[in-house]
């Protein structure tokens, strides 16, 4: 059977959530591989809105197991936030419907303070992260120092992972004038929320190994996007795992041969979140009016979002990068209204048209966007459901961005709502 890859194709924010609770549908199983609890999905559901951060989208639908990979950093805590919120909503989550690897970094509360200790350091460039600790978790996990959820079992293992843990961030602390960590309060924190996290620990690489070969179908769900990717996004205003496609299979513990279809989630227009080069930015009355309409906050942060024409280069860079099989475009209709559209479909970088992003960072602080103007559409195009429901422009704009990021569509978002979408190509087909 099929299994899809669910990737977010610009700064994320791209409308992953609906998305992935769409094809949930379809799928038995709902891993996310990578990131933590510093991007958000909000899913609306017959009119009831969830706002999810760590647990994967297809928690909301019944029937189906998610799985929280070996490639995602958790924070038991919020976890333990979030399953409550989520059950006062009337959902459902246990240890049948909820699995979390047991090699999973944690991300403890020294994390988020280092974190924000670095952000507000004088004299430090900001990078505009969320401050929840997702940056200086992925650090101890390379550095051999993390401590991992199947270690909450043991008591003794604890304090061996506390203690070289401590050595390395004391040192750190005292260097930003913060105060030494309380090892004995720590270990007490681990050893209360551990019996609320290890029901659901599980060899997640065995379980999906099973799942796969029983012919089960298996949604990988992505966070944040492409273009915050650690090697291939805007460096170093990125996030601290892998977000391309390829990440989905590592951060599970599958082989790529059980990737059969990489979608690529791709917003109408372009909005970024936080610091960092962004060629297509408007700062007009374009610009507002996309963000006004598109309702562009983020889901964790609250943070108001920067806003811009679509960038064909980027996400045609992107599409090769994470291999994206077919995009779904979304947001189409904050669209509607405008009588005159811009594609970015070029840089100018010192005097010279060039048609990637380049790696440098004062390059790409340098790049000016080239832009293709289209006719725009007075008609809406909210709730559209089939292409015969489409203004002709609007059908021309999205034609337009197939040629030029070299990908096809294969579902067309016109509304939050879940069944406001048009299916072209069904990523599950076998």
């Amino acid at each position: 059977m099929a299994n899809v890859v669910v990737v977010g194709a610009q700064w994320g924010d791209e409308g992953k959530g609906k998305i992935v609770d769409w094809l949930s549908e379809r799928a038995d199983i709902v891993a996310r591989f990578q990131g933590g609890h510093n991007a958000g999905h909000t899913l609306v559901i017959d009119g009831a809105v969830y706002k999810l951060s760590l647990l994967p989208s297809g928690i909301v639908r019944g029937g189906k197991l998610s799985v929280i990979g070996n490639g995602v950093v958790l924070d038991p805590w919020h976890l333990v936030t979030e399953v409550e919120k989520l059950r006062a909503q009337g959902v459902e989550i246990n240890e049948d419907n909820l699995l979390i690897a047991e090699n999973t970094s944690l991300i403890l509360p020294l994390h988020g303070e280092l974190d924000r200790a670095r952000e507000g350091a004088v004299g430090v460039a900001k990078i505009g992260t969320t401050g929840r600790g997702i940056g200086p978790a992925y650090e101890d996990k390379v550095g051999r120092r993390a401590i991992r959820v199947a270690d909450l079992a043991d008591e003794a293992t604890v304090e061996l992972r506390v203690d070289r843990l401590l050595a390395h961030h004391d040192a750190l602390r005292r260097g930003l004038g913060l105060e030494p960590i309380d090892r004995d309060a720590l270990i007490a924190q681990l050893k209360e929320i551990a019996p609320k996290v290890l029901p659901y620990a599980k060899p997640v690489w065995k379980v999906l190994t099973d799942a796969r070969r029983a012919g089960k179908r298996i949604l990988f769900e992505g966070a944040q996007g492409a273009l915050l990717d650690v090697d291939f996004g805007t460096y170093p205003f990125v996030t601290s795992s892998n977000t391309l496609a390829g990440q989905a299979a590592t951060g599970v513990g599958l082989g790529p041969t059980a990737i059969d279809f990489v979608l690529g989630i791709v917003k109408a227009y372009t909005t970024r979140v936080g610091e960092g080069p962004f060629a297509a930015e408007l700062h007009d009355e374009d610009g507002q009016r996309l963000g006004e309409r598109g309702h562009e906050f983020g889901t964790v942060t609250g943070r108001k979002r920067r806003c811009g024409w679509f960038d064909a280069v980027l996400v045609r860079q992107t599409c090769a990068t994470s291999g994206v099989s077919g995009i779904a475009l979304t947001k189409l209709d904050v669209l509607d209204g405008f009588k005159t559209l811009k594609i970015c479909v070029g840089y100018e970088l010192d005097g010279a048209r060039i048609d990637y992003l380049p790696t440098a960072a004062d390059q790409q602080a340098r790049c000016k966007p080239i832009y293709e103007e289209m006719e725009g559409w007075s008609e809406s195009t909210e709730g559209a459901r089939s292409w015969a429901d489409l203004p002709g422009a609007a059908i021309k704009y999205v034609r337009r961005i197939e040629e030029l990021i070299q990908c096809p569509v294969a579902m067309l978002s016109t509304s939050p709502e879940r069944d406001d979408t048009i299916l072209v190509t069904d990523p599950f087909a076998d």
